[in-house]
C-alpha cells in the first residue's frame, strides 16, 4: 500500500478543513494517546516508514545507539530526545492511496495531559494505545493501566468519533493469541463498563511492522483489517449543521462607505460552530440581547455564500449594532443565556480545583470570570464511580457546578461542541487549567 508525501507538511491542522469538507474528501484526524512508552511514537513512525512517506535522508537522521529509532520521526524536541518521552503534540501529514491523515502525536505523560486533550478536541479517531508487556496478560481478565482509561475516556468525553484500541508489543511475549485474547477482553469489560463503543481491537507491533500498514494475516489470532486499512474507513466529524445557529465573533471588520461588497456596513468573521446561516435570517447578538437580520453571508475572498457549521464566514446585518470580537451571533429562538453551569470538567492544572476559587472562562471568543459554587462528584479511573469529593485533584475528571459573572449562551456538550465547552484559566499564572464540558 504505497502512499505519497502530503503536501501539506507544515501547515496547520485546522487551516485547510473547510475546504476539504466541501469537496467531501475531508482527511482523517487521529490522535495516537495512552499510558507512558507505550509505543505511540514509534507507531506513527511505523506508520510513516512503511507508507513511504519518509525521505532516505530523514530516516538515516533517526538513529539512537547505533539503531533506527522510529520514535525520532515526532519526537523532534531536544528535551524529548534527551529523554526519550514525548512532552508536546507532534503532528505529521501523510496519504495512502484513499485518503490523507493528520496525525497527533500525544505526551502519556499524567503531567502532559492537557496536551492530550487539545489535541483530542480536534480529533475524528483515537488510536488508544496498550502495552502488553505491561499487563499481566496471562490472567482472564487483566488490571488495564491508570492511563490508558484515564486517556480512553478523556477521548470518549471530547466525543471524538472513532475509538480504535490498538495492543501493541504482542511480538515480545510468549503467547500473543492468548494475550490478546485476555486483553481485548479486559478493554471490552472496562469500555462497557465506562459507555465507550470502540471501532476496533487490533493487535499490532510498532517495532516489527506487524499489522501496521499491511494485515498480519491470522497472527496473534486476529483476522482483520490492518490499523492503516481500518483508519482508512473511518469517518471524519459530521459537522453540526442541524443545530441551531451559533457563531462566536472572532474579528470585526470596518469597510469605507464605498465598498460595494457590504454596502458600507461591518463584516462580522468567524466560523460558524452550528446551524446554518443565510441573507433573511432573523439573528439576536449576545449578551446585549438586539435582534438584526442577515444582509449578507460573505466566504474568505467576499463572494455572497451560505454559512454552514464548520466553515468560517463573515457575516454582514441590515443595520448597525454595537458587536465586538467575543460577542456570539444567535438564532432568533436560541435558549436564554444563562448564569449557572454544570459540566464535566478534565482538570489539567497542577493545583487541584476547590469551592470558592474564581477563573477565568473562555466560551468561544469570550472571556468571563467563574466561581466554583461546588464540586459535585469526582470519577474513579479505576472504579469509574463518582464519588463525593469537595476538590479535584491534578488530572482528576469530576463534575462541578460554575456561577459566571456575566450570562453565556451555552448548549450541552453533547448536542454543540463550540458552544458547550468552556476553557477554564487560571487569574494569576494565565495557566489553562481545565477543560469543561457543558451537561
Amino acid at each position: 500500500m504505497d502512499a505519497v508525501v502530503s503536501s501539506e507538511v507544515g501547515v496547520d491542522p485546522g487551516l485547510r478543513r473547510d475546504d476539504e469538507a466541501s469537496r467531501g474528501d475531508a482527511a482523517l484526524r487521529f490522535i495516537t494517546c495512552g499510558s507512558v512508552d507505550d509505543g505511540k511514537s514509534t507507531l506513527i513512525g511505523r506508520l510513516l516508514v512503511d507508507s513511504k512517506a519518509v525521505l532516505q535522508d530523514q530516516l538515516a537522521g533517526v538513529h539512537r545507539a547505533g539503531a533506527v529509532d522510529l520514535a525520532l520521526l515526532t519526537d523532534g524536541l531536544s528535551a524529548e530526545r534527551e529523554q526519550g518521552i514525548t512532552i508536546d503534540v507532534a503532528y505529521r501529514y501523510f496519504a495512502s492511496p484513499r485518503r490523507k491523515f493528520v496525525i497527533g502525536d500525544t505526551p502519556g505523560h499524567v503531567q502532559y495531559t492537557r496536551n492530550m486533550v487539545t489535541a483530542a478536541s480536534g480529533a475524528d479517531a483515537a488510536v488508544v494505545l496498550v502495552d502488553a508487556t505491561k499487563l499481566q496478560w496471562r490472567d482472564a481478565q487483566p488490571a488495564l493501566l491508570p492511563q490508558t482509561r484515564r486517556h480512553a475516556l478523556l477521548v470518549d468525553l471530547l466525543r471524538v468519533p472513532s475509538i480504535v484500541f490498538a495492543i501493541n508489543k504482542l511480538d515480545a511475549v510468549e503467547d500473543p493469541a492468548l494475550a490478546y485474547r485476555h486483553i481485548a477482553g479486559a478493554l471490552a469489560a472496562f469500555s462497557h463498563a465506562a459507555g465507550i463503543q470502540p471501532r476496533a481491537v487490533v493487535p499490532l507491533s510498532a517495532l516489527q511492522g506487524f499489522n501496521v500498514v499491511q494485515p498480519a494475516a491470522g497472527w496473534a489470532g486476529y483476522v482483520g483489517p490492518s490499523l492503516l486499512q481500518l483508519l482508512e474507513t473511518l469517518p471524519a466529524t459530521t459537522a453540526e449543521a442541524d443545530q441551531g445557529f451559533a457563531f462566536p465573533v472572532q474579528w470585526v471588520e470596518k469597510f469605507s462607505e464605498s465598498a460595494e461588497t457590504a454596502q458600507g456596513r461591518r463584516v462580522f468573521w468567524g466560523r460558524v460552530a452550528t446551524g446554518t446561516v443565510q441573507p433573511g435570517d432573523a439573528v439576536r447578538v449576545m449578551p446585549s440581547g438586539q435582534a438584526a437580520v442577515v444582509a449578507q453571508v460573505l466566504d474568505a475572498v467576499r463572494r455572497p455564500t451560505r454559512g454552514i457549521a464548520g466553515h468560517s464566514a463573515g457575516i454582514v446585518l441590515d443595520r448597525e449594532v454595537d458587536i465586538s470580537r467575543g460577542d456570539w451571533l444567535l438564532a432568533h429562538d436560541a435558549p436564554a443565556a444563562v448564569r449557572e453551569v454544570t459540566g464535566t470538567v478534565a482538570w489539567l492544572d497542577d493545583e487541584p480545583l476547590v469551592a470558592g476559587r474564581t477563573y477565568w472562562a473562555l466560551h468561544g471568543h469570550r472571556w468571563v470570570k467563574a466561581r466554583v459554587q461546588r464540586v459535585v462528584h469526582q470519577l474513579d479511573v479505576q472504579t469509574l464511580a463518582e464519588q463525593e469529593a469537595e476538590a479535584l485533584p491534578p488530572n482528576g475528571i469530576g463534575v462541578v457546578k460554575l456561577v459566571l459573572q456575566e450570562p453565556l449562551a451555552t448548549r450541552p456538550f453533547a448536542k454543540a461542541r463550540v458552544p458547550g465547552s468552556l476553557v477554564l484559566v487560571d487569574t494569576a499564572t494565565h495557566r489553562t487549567s481545565g477543560a469543561l464540558l457543558v451537561r
